[in-house]
């Protein structure tokens, strides 16, 4: 079963009529008509409950005897059977931060992970009666969609180098699967998923200080590399205009040693310290 509007009778109208009936009784009364004065007194306090305000952005959810009725969506006053059950239901926009759990990635890595849902109930049958509580059920099923995301993918590329994607640097593809998951699993709930993003990500403390050493290890072998390729490359460079301009002939032997000083000297960590030959080219 799905929602359907209900529209109640104008609150202002019935206003009207329930403070006419008040002073009749209060007019019979004072007549000494008491039998009459008592069935508009007991008139007035059956009419009394049906009123009911909606504020906007809120609705209010009608049963009768265990009978859903219908959902007021329009903000007003109203006023409807008085043996109605009335739930209020907010339809406002709500943001919840979780606090980051531990849960494993795709390689067993356990890392920690929290996230930033914006939600909103979209269909007030589903929120009120397809589960007991709709607002623990939506932290229940961000919880356990976390954690299927997270053994989807590894924490980051260093781990698993044939992974496309990753918790670390997904961003906003990560974020929309995590919606969509979000997304089904709430639907039974009739809750709209406006945004979901992950707002914390690290490695579990039991690991972390090890995680950063082999990151900061992969870092400088990465960082080497790309040195000894530029490096490679000006050598090459080097030797060719070094022959082309016929500035000096080589032999072999002196090439290699060429090459070895000018490696030397680009891939170190710190400033050659020039010697100068007052000598001939060999000594």
């Amino acid at each position: 079963m799905n929602e359907k509007n209900y529209f109640g009778q104008s609150g202002a109208m019935l206003l009207v009529v329930l403070l006419a009936i008040i002073a009749g009784s209060v007019v019979c009364f004072s007549m000494l008509i008491p039998a009459f004065g008592a069935a508009l007194a007991v008139l007035s306090l059956l009419l009394l409950p049906g009123f009911t305000i909606v504020n906007p952005n809120e609705s209010v959810v009608l049963v009768l005897f265990g009978t859903y009725k219908g959902t007021i969506r329009t903000n007003g006053f109203y006023w409807v059977n008085p043996f109605f059950l009335k739930r209020k239901i907010s339809l406002r926009a709500r943001n919840n931060e979780s606090q980051p759990i531990k849960v494993n990635d795709k390689l067993g890595n356990p890392v920690l992970i929290g996230v930033v849902l914006v939600w909103r109930v979209e269909d007030t049958y589903s929120a009120a009666f397809e589960v007991d509580n709709y607002e623990v059920f939506v932290k229940m099923q961000s919880e356990s969609a976390i954690r299927k995301l997270a053994g989807m993918y590894p924490y980051d590329s260093f781990d698993d180098e044939h992974a496309e994607l990753s918790l670390r640097s997904g961003g906003d593809e990560i974020n929309l699967q995590l919606e969509a998951e979000l997304t089904e699993r709430c639907k039974i709930a009739g809750i709209a998923i406006v945004e979901a993003r992950i707002s914390n990500l690290a490695y579990s403390p039991e690991i972390a200080q090890a995680m950063l050493q082999r990151q900061q290890a992969t870092a400088v072998v990465a960082a080497r590399t790309k040195i000894v390729e530029g490096a490679v490359g000006m050598v090459e460079l080097a030797l060719e205009k070094l022959s082309h301009k016929q500035i000096i002939q080589l032999d072999e032997e002196r090439k290699a040693a060429m090459v070895s000083n000018l490696m030397v000297v680009l891939c170190s960590e710190r400033s050659a310290s020039p010697v100068i030959n007052a000598g001939t080219l060999h000594n």
